[in-house]
């Protein structure tokens, strides 16, 4: 399975790369290499190595400096982009988007001075944040890694800031701050969550008009179906990490964000394609 996934990401590389180079390899044969490792949940030294390939590998392997040089290059990070664009549609054609966030904790002991305690899954962890607004796509509309202390509405912030398009974009508590600079939607996009402190009063403090919308929503049917819609993310979380090649725990060798954002980039394109050649079934959400 892994590799009939990985020679539907390697077309679609090579179909995309037509981006110049003055480097002996092509932005797609970087990339092709490390989706290999990736999608073995193997550090990209292991892909460097022909005995790792099985008689499938390309006709020059780089060396892990070559992979390490050139995975930060504007090249590949511009394919990468591409592939990631090809894969997941338009988020405009989406009216109603899901907001929720993935602890991805390290080892509380790891060297890693960008992983940052707070709250994971009823506790607290180290590590980092994947924040992500999903729509009805195979890939999320937007996403980013934080480290685990920042809030999710902060994180959300940002992406509501980079999305395009207009609708509803719905999530947990988490979600609903008092503060009128977080969450502030843009025009073209209304936010609705949960209230944080169900029946208590909103008090004196100012509120951001956006909010105060979400929760008069709330007190109609139309807006309690919307937010029954949240749980469909929980789903697309499961099916991102519930196959071999899905996201995992972090591996000891993917530290700091800029490794982390490519790791968990990768994996959703991994996941992306496999939806695509096993279509998941629909569940009705209203």
């Amino acid at each position: 399975m892994e590799h009939e996934l990985w020679l539907q990401l390697y077309a679609i590389a090579i179909r995309l790369d037509n981006i110049w180079t003055t480097g002996f390899y092509r932005a797609s044969e970087i990339v092709a290499v490390y989706l290999w490792a990736v999608i073995h949940d193997r550090p990209t030294c292991w892909a460097c190595h022909r005995c790792n390939w099985h008689g499938c590998e390309p006709c020059v392997l780089p060396s892990q400096s070559t992979m390490s040089r050139r995975l930060r290059s504007g090249a590949v990070v511009e394919l990468l982009l591409k592939i990631e664009q090809e894969l997941g549609g338009d988020p405009r054609q989406w009216w109603v988007q899901r907001m929720d966030s993935k602890p991805l904790p390290v080892g509380p002991h790891s060297k890693d001075r960008d992983a940052k305690y707070g709250r994971a899954a009823k506790g607290f962890a180290r590590g980092y944040k994947l924040h992500v607004i999903w729509g009805d796509g195979p890939l999320p509309s937007a996403w980013c890694i934080e480290p685990m202390n920042t809030g999710d509405s902060v994180a959300a912030q940002k992406l509501v800031e980079q999305l395009s398009g207009e609708g509803y974009l719905i999530g947990d508590r988490q979600y609903d701050s008092s503060n009128p600079l977080h969450l502030a939607a843009s025009p073209q996009h209304q936010v609705v969550a949960a209230q944080k402190r169900p029946g208590q009063a909103l008090g004196h403090r100012p509120h951001a008009p956006s909010r105060l919308h979400a929760l008069e929503m709330l007190k109609r049917p139309f807006g309690q179906m919307l937010l029954r819609y949240r749980t469909q993310i929980e789903r697309e979380f499961g099916n991102l990490t519930s196959f071999g090649a899905g996201l995992g725990p972090l591996p000891s060798w993917v530290r700091r964000p800029h490794r982390i954002s490519r790791w968990v980039q990768a994996k959703l394109m991994i996941n992306a394609i496999r939806q695509k050649l096993m279509p998941l079934p629909t569940t009705a959400t209203a």
